[in-house]
């Protein structure tokens, strides 16, 4: 006898637990530590930035911008797994009651990380605003059923084949919570609020009707879940390694000219592997892009000459802690053993290619420094930056993989 319950109990609880096995790696692992350092440092200029506000700066525009796109990306974790296509999809009718869990399961994950982000906006607009905190829970509440919503739309749309549905609809829900939370927050008169609570519900009630008699689209259901692990995993395989983790590649053609300065030789076999490996594979090189932009903003933003030499060491240390896993990326492909290279040229250039990557990223915080018309502090940057790397890559990185 199928019971839908029973089923998603056990999925929820395996993989509620399989995130508590992983979270215990990340949060034990010394680089929390260090974005710990960047959250409170990121905290002190963003109260010092709060308190030069003016009455007249426009908080309600930017916090509706933010929790805009927090409230308009809404999945519904489903725990559907790859072979569901086959065993449950004579079964969708009796699952209404395991997909209104997961409903709501989605909207208390997510609507935690709204509390968090609304707690991050909320001193902005307290600021410039008469109210104060006093109408916090207020709002909380009302976003919290604006995310229902949300939610519920978005349930909808996977009844349909159709990208553009997709597109057009996240493009119509996010216009909508924008305007209603600026509305919201600019204490509109109730009026307004009712009638955007109107079309909301019209715009569910469209949805609603029009699916009746479709099915839903499990392939693209599964695909978006196992991104969504696949992103997890990413992240726990900073710490240990995950024997789920499915490798991805993009094909970048407009990056061969890298690619083609290695010499075609037998010694540099491991030099143009691990590049193209970096180049293609996962996320290594997102990662480094992401890491480097962010870093970036913050120097740039940062006058503390001291907070910025830090700041540019700390993201240094961050890309090259996150790419030591570039290592064993190939640890299970046995026929990379049987290349006619010895051991320590594989090393070397390992340790190569991440010394040019922590390097140029060195020369990129320099420029930006440079940019800002700080020549000494850029100056300091640039040797900091370049003796880490070095330090990093031939102290650290080799302790920690023959560990």
């Amino acid at each position: 006898m199928f019971d839908d319950k029973k089923l998603w109990k056990d999925r929820s609880v395996h993989r509620l637990k399989e995130f508590g096995v992983y979270l215990r790696y990340i949060l034990n692992g010394h680089l929390v530590v260090v974005l710990l350092f960047l959250v409170g440092t990121a905290a002190f200029y963003y109260q010092n930035w709060i308190s030069s506000l003016s009455r007249e700066f426009p908080a309600e525009i930017i916090i509706a911008v933010i929790l805009g796109i927090f409230l308009t990306h809404s999945p519904v974790y489903t725990f559907l797994l790859e072979a569901d296509q086959v065993f449950l999809i004579p079964l969708e009718a009796r699952l209404r009651s395991y997909f209104l869990r997961s409903g709501m399961l989605s909207l208390v994950f997510q609507g935690y990380i709204l509390l968090m982000i609304f707690a991050l906006v909320m001193p902005m607009y307290a600021h410039v605003s008469e109210n104060g905190f006093q109408s916090f829970f207020i709002f909380l509440i009302i976003l919290l059923v604006i995310k229902g919503w949300n939610i519920a739309v978005n349930w909808k749309i996977h009844y349909y084949v159709q990208p553009s549905v997709y597109t057009w609809d996240m493009i119509v829900r996010y216009f909508i919570n924008v305007l209603f939370t600026f509305l919201l927050f600019k204490n509109a008169h109730i009026l307004f609020l009712v009638l955007f609570a109107f079309i909301m519900a019209s715009y569910y009630r469209s949805f609603y009707v029009r699916t009746k008699k479709m099915g839903l689209k499990w392939d693209l259901l599964i695909a978006q879940e196992e991104k969504r692990m696949a992103s997890f995993y990413r992240l726990a395989n900073l710490f240990t390694d995950v024997p789920k983790l499915k490798d991805t590649v993009k094909r970048r053609k407009w990056l061969d000219w890298l690619i083609n300065r290695i010499s075609f030789s037998q010694d540099k076999t491991f030099d143009y592997l691990y590049a193209r490996t970096f180049l293609r594979s996962s996320d290594y090189l997102g990662l480094f892009i992401r890491l480097t932009v962010i870093g970036g903003f913050a120097l740039y933003f940062i006058s503390f000459g001291a907070g910025q030499i830090v700041l540019s060491l700390l993201f240094i240390y961050l890309t090259g802690f996150q790419l030591l896993p570039l290592w064993n990326h190939h640890q299970n492909k046995l026929w990379i053993d049987l290349y006619p290279v010895t051991h320590d040229q594989k090393t070397t250039a390992f340790h190569s290619l991440l010394m040019r990557i922590l390097f140029i990223q060195s020369f990129i915080f320099t420029i930006i420094i440079l940019f800002k018309g700080e020549w000494i502090f850029s100056l300091i940057i640039l040797l900091s930056g370049l003796l880490f790397s070095f330090l990093f890559v031939n102290v650290y990185s080799k302790k920690r993989l023959k560990a």
